[in-house]
């Protein structure tokens, strides 16, 4: 993909504030590989919602917007024992999925939903770091499908003769 439109290309970062302090350890992730892959933070707005169940109206808003190349939306759906953890995750990525392909923009999904999860120094630093790495690698599968749907686009553009 040509650098100058790779650079100028918008992202979305959405993230849930439920368990903030170890969610927002993959928005710096994000942040800080976007800037090494040549995106300033200019090029990409953070927000943030109450919960995850809150993401995905949020991600339409941002992609009918039409400003945004990919949303990346990033949660923590832990069971808390009151109900199904894994209905809602479900739901939440289900939803993602029927928006990617309705209104054609990437939506790079950072919800993780753990087998187990408990509030004590081990687990909450195993997550914080995990959250981290998973920060990285959303911003390695935007540049990478936003490049992908270059090519298509290019592909099914019209022929010129």
């Amino acid at each position: 993909m040509d650098k100058d439109i790779q650079t100028s290309m918008r992202f979305a970062f959405l993230h849930a504030q439920w368990h903030e302090d170890i969610v927002q350890n993959a928005w710096e992730g994000f942040a800080t590989e976007m800037a090494i892959q040549g995106h300033s933070g200019n090029t990409i707005d953070l927000v943030k919602v109450p919960g995850v169940f809150e993401i995905p109206l949020c991600a339409k808003k941002l992609a009918k917007s039409g400003n945004y190349a990919a949303i990346v939306c990033c949660g923590f759906v832990v069971d808390g024992g009151i109900y199904r953890h894994d209905f809602v995750s479900t739901a939440v990525v289900n939803a993602l999925m029927d928006l990617q392909l309705e209104l054609e923009v990437p939506m790079v999904s950072v919800v993780l939903t753990p087998l187990h999860f408990h509030e004590h120094g081990a687990h909450r630093d195993f997550f914080s770091s995990h959250f981290r790495l998973k920060g990285v690698e959303a911003a390695r599968a935007c540049l990478g499908i936003t490049a992908q749907q270059r090519e298509v686009e290019l592909l099914c553009a019209p022929s010129r003769a």
